[in-house]
């Protein structure tokens, strides 16, 4: 069970636009490369500079409960880690990698069909935004100076896209994925979207610095 992302549901109450991504694409096949190619400048604000991308596996680029690359999305996730290297892309899971993975068993797998870094985190997202952020501070090589800099990829809006403005950082959903989402869960989600676009709500503007 997701603890973390049943009880950060109830900052939508004070802050519906939170669970609201800054940018939307069908399926992972459909990322534009680099991640900051999404974005245009608008007046006189800066350029969105996404440095680092943080993963979500299940149903994004990975048949949920498998641990590889769905074969066509190979040529798509090639493309991703050739434009963010070595530590500049990592996955974040709420099954590899967690404390609902005994002996890290799936993160190891994970890891070497992948040849991307897979966090261990105690606490599932949307609540392991500072283990996150803590990754790319003790990883200066990425020139992640700023929440701001990195991209939250995935396919759910209340773990995925809010740990993304939780942080401050670009939230990139992946709105169909592989398999059809069906459940209670998901479902509540994309009407939630539809529902405050419609009332006016847009995504957070992502905030600039390390807390």
């Amino acid at each position: 069970m997701n603890i973390s992302g049943t009880l950060n549901v109830f900052r939508l109450i004070r802050d519906p636009a939170l669970c609201l991504p800054q940018y939307t694409v069908s399926t992972f096949n459909h990322l534009p490369i680099p991640l900051s190619k999404a974005f245009h400048r608008k007046d006189d604000r800066k350029e969105v500079d996404i440095r680092a991308v943080v993963l979500d596996k299940d149903n994004c680029f990975a048949v949920p409960h498998s641990n590889e690359v769905h074969k066509p999305y190979n040529d798509k996730f090639q493309e991703l880690r050739r434009a963010y290297p070595g530590s500049k892309l990592l996955i974040v899971s709420n099954t590899a990698g967690t404390d609902s993975d005994p002996n890290q068993v799936q993160a190891a797998l994970l890891e070497k069909n992948t040849g991307v870094k897979v966090l261990q985190h105690s606490t599932k997202k949307p609540g392991c935004k500072a283990e996150v952020l803590a990754y790319f501070e003790q990883h200066p090589e990425t020139g992640v100076t700023s929440p701001s800099q990195i991209a939250v990829v995935g396919d759910r809006l209340f773990t995925d896209v809010m740990m993304a403005n939780l942080m401050g950082s670009h939230g990139f959903w992946i709105k169909d994925g592989i398999i059809e989402r069906k459940t209670f869960f998901a479902r509540m989600e994309d009407r939630l979207a539809i529902f405050l676009l419609k009332r006016g709500y847009a995504a957070p503007d992502p905030s600039s610095g390390f807390e």
